[in-house]
Parts: structure tokens; sequence; C-alpha cells
């Protein structure tokens, strides 16, 4: 399966927040995603609305019409999160959803949606939030089967409550975390190169002992929950005046790096 306009919409997850790309942006699940698909076809034009800290509601205001008009064939929505998060009332982003998903499904696009992992074991306030995490994974368990979604279950991926697959802020993926999303999403759409083992343990992990614990989760809270928190009662957000990193669709690699025509890749 080829595409030929992949658009990718949503939060910081999906803007590829803690995924460097070794020149000064960000690379991410989707990005990653993209440069799977351009080995298959050179010639995919890819574009990224995503803003880190962005909710449903913000998604179905700034990022809908504009990707919509963007005429993709191949559509990245996994949504959501922030709205667990921020205590959102969830009979509204269930509204803002059906919205959205309605739309994307109007259009005929192959689009990707995807439930969300348990980060309790990773995130000291994960069980705070657990049930709302629950209920937004079936949420995008009944829009998948509704609107016949690709959807990628990173709830049932055990990699994914591997402290490593996180980065320190332990909110959102490390590299190695975007790259487990990326390689799910290639094996939901069906993908030449995509791997059925994607969500697999890592091994040797260790655990670390309850004191170690106790003062990693006390730095945490320090370095990145407390200004979090802060942002929050000011009403503010990572994401305020930020624009796309990515607004329009534009070739996944230069000419000079894609593969010929009957090589590996392509």
């Amino acid at each position: 399966m080829t595409f030929s306009r992949f658009v990718a919409i949503g939060d910081s997850q999906t803007e590829g927040m803690c995924d460097d790309d070794g020149a000064g942006g960000l690379r991410g699940w989707a990005d990653r995603l993209a440069e799977r698909l351009a080995d298959l076809r050179p010639d995919v034009r890819y574009a990224n609305l995503a803003v880190r800290g962005k909710n449903t509601r913000d998604t179905l205001v700034e990022q809908l019409e504009p990707a919509l008009a963007l005429h993709p064939d191949l559509i990245a929505a996994p949504l959501g999160m922030n709205d667990v998060i921020g205590r959102t009332d969830l009979d509204r982003v269930h509204a803002d959803l059906s919205t959205i998903y309605e739309r994307l499904a109007a259009t005929g696009a192959t689009v990707i949606v995807s439930t969300f992992p348990d980060i309790s074991a990773i995130n000291p306030l994960g069980r705070f939030f657990g049930e709302r995490l629950l209920e937004l994974n079936r949420f995008m368990r009944d829009f998948a089967r509704e609107h016949g979604f690709v959807l990628v279950d990173l709830y049932a991926a055990p990699v994914l409550v591997d402290p490593r697959a996180w980065s320190p802020d332990r909110l959102h993926a490390s590299p190695l975390g975007h790259e487990r999303f990326a390689a799910g999403a290639a094996h939901a759409l069906g993908l030449p190169d995509g791997d059925p083992e994607w969500g697999a343990p890592l091994p040797g992990r260790d655990t670390p002992h309850p004191v170690a614990q106790a003062a990693a989760d006390l730095r945490w809270a320090a370095e990145f929950f407390t200004p979090w928190m802060i942002r929050r009662l000011r009403g503010r957000s990572l994401g305020d005046g930020r624009e796309p990193k990515r607004p329009v669709p534009s070739p996944v690699r230069a000419p000079a790096d894609r593969p010929a025509v009957g090589s590996e890749g392509a």
C-alpha cells in the first residue's frame, strides 16, 4: 500500500517532542512513518500540523480545516491525551472527536488513530487519570470500528510500559518510543516492512531499588511536574504562539537522499 499525501494532526506526540532530528528540529513517530512511506513511494508529500499542548477542541478549531484543505490520502489523528491529563469533560471530548472523525472519514482517506499507553508505571501521577485514559481508549476503539480507521493499539504494547521508551519528563516518548509507535503504524497499515512484533518487550530491564525510584520521582517532580503545574495554573501552554513545524506537504527527503528505483527500500 502506498500513499501520495500524508497529513498528521494533533499534539506533542505527533509533533515529535523529545525526538531530536539532529538538525535542531523534531522528528517523532509521524516523521518516522513518513520516511517509511517514502521508501515505498519517493514522491510522497508530507505535512505535520500537530502542535504541542493542543487538546481535542484546539485540533478541531485550528487544525481540521487546514488538514482537509491539503487533500491527504493518509491522515494521522491520534487525539485526546491532553484532555485526559487536563481533566477536560470527556463527554465534550467525545463530541469533538466525533466531529473530527466524521469529517476525516468523509474524505475517503485512510485514517490512523491509536489507543494510548498505560503510563501509570512510568509517571507517578498516572494512576490519578487511569480511568480517564481507559475511557479515551474505548472512544478510540469505537471510532476505529465505526469508521474503518487503522488502529494502532499502543495500550497493548509491552514495550511502551518500559521506562526506556519514555523521555525524562515521563510524558513524551523517547526516540525509541517514537520509533516503536511508527513501527506499530507501519504494521497496522500493512506496509511491507511492518513488524508484527513491534510492541514486544525490550530485553534486560532492571527493576530499580525502591529508594532509588523514590529519589528519581522527587527529581522528576521538581524538574518537570512543578513547571507544568505552574503553566497550567497560569492558563499557559508550551504550544502558545507556536506554528506547525511542517504546514505544507513537501517531500520527505531531498532528491539526493531518495533511494534509486530497484534499490533496497524502494
